[in-house]
């Protein structure tokens, strides 16, 4: 299993998902909220398993969906860093 770490911008995704959705109902807020949590944690036990991200074309910048949401993670040495939390209908833009 290797280390899950969250970027400051990922945090900042899933607040302001939190901030969005509670504006009609704070429980699926927390759930969605909760469910992309989940996920993520998923990607410690195989950090392969999500698809290549298709705008990067790059063997170390993968995702897995949650929902409409696309979590972007790099896989290197160091571990598992969660990038952003993106919806699909978002344009994906370059990861920092």
């Amino acid at each position: 299993m290797v280390k899950l770490i969250w970027t400051e911008l990922a945090l900042k995704d899933l607040k302001e998902i939190h901030e969005y959705i509670a504006r009609d109902s704070k429980l699926y807020a927390k759930r969605q909220v909760s469910k992309i949590i989940k996920k993520a944690e998923k990607i410690k036990e195989q950090p392969f398993s999500g698809r290549i991200v298709p705008e990067f074309s790059n063997d170390s910048i993968r995702e897995m969906l949650e929902g409409n949401y696309r979590v972007i993670y790099k896989v290197n040495d160091g571990g598992v860093f969660i990038t952003r939390i993106y919806h699909s209908a978002r344009l994906l833009k370059v990861i920092e």
